[in-house]
């Protein structure tokens, strides 16, 4: 599938997911990253990552996010569990030790940080700089997002929606390409002003014409 294609849909799905949770199902949404590396996710922010390598005694470091599976599957089954945080995810640290390094020290420290780690399940593992380079120098994005809640009393209904992306940064471009297609046709228009992505058609950010995404999608 063109990339162009692949982002629309993206869009389009993520529209849908929002609208119909809203206007359908009457519960919680709970949101589950599989495998998310904050690091290239979030550049222009203090990540994960860039928050490990300010210990004293980090040379490189490497940090991502994982769903625990058993919260995933009391979602599904419909439970609609209470969740803190902590209940959601766990923590993948991998790190990269400066010469000397106290490795007990480094670890508490990690697992220690507010706001970052505690109070999530952390695991810390610590490799060379020449295996962390090697295995993990990729920029993947794996998430899903799940909608539990009823129709009706007693008539459960559940909806699922999930991105996987080897490379974060290409469908990052990707969405953005969509949406200055957008604005240029906003523009065509004559409309001005701050647009979020809800005030957009997703009819907007495709580039085929109305036609062809009538008689193919609809």
């Amino acid at each position: 599938m063109p990339a162009f294609d692949r982002c629309f849909r993206f869009f389009c799905c993520s529209l849908l997911y929002l609208l119909f949770n809203e206007l359908f199902l009457c519960q919680k949404i709970q949101k589950f990253g599989l495998i998310i590396y904050h690091f290239s996710i979030k550049k222009s922010k203090k990540t994960h990552s860039n928050a490990i390598r300010r210990i004293q005694g980090v040379a490189d470091a490497r940090q991502y996010t994982h769903a625990k599976p058993e919260t995933m599957s009391k979602v599904r089954a419909g439970q609609n569990p209470e969740l803190q945080p902590g209940d959601l995810h766990w923590r993948e640290c991998v790190v990269v030790l400066a010469n000397g390094a106290n490795p007990t020290e480094v670890e508490r420290q990690i697992k220690e940080m507010p706001n970052y780690f505690a109070p999530y399940e952390t695991q810390v593992r610590f490799v060379t700089q020449e295996e962390l380079d090697r295995d993990y120098s990729s920029m993947p994005h794996d998430g899903v997002v799940i909608a539990a809640g009823e129709t009706s009393p007693g008539n459960k209904a559940l909806i699922e929606y999930r991105v996987r992306w080897d490379s974060n940064p290409d469908g990052t471009a990707g969405i953005m390409v969509a949406s200055a297609r957008a604005a240029y046709r906003l523009n065509r228009k004559r409309e001005t002003g701050a647009f979020t992505i809800l005030d957009i058609p997703p009819a907007y950010l495709s580039p085929r014409s109305r036609e062809e995404l009538l008689a193919k999608f609809m």
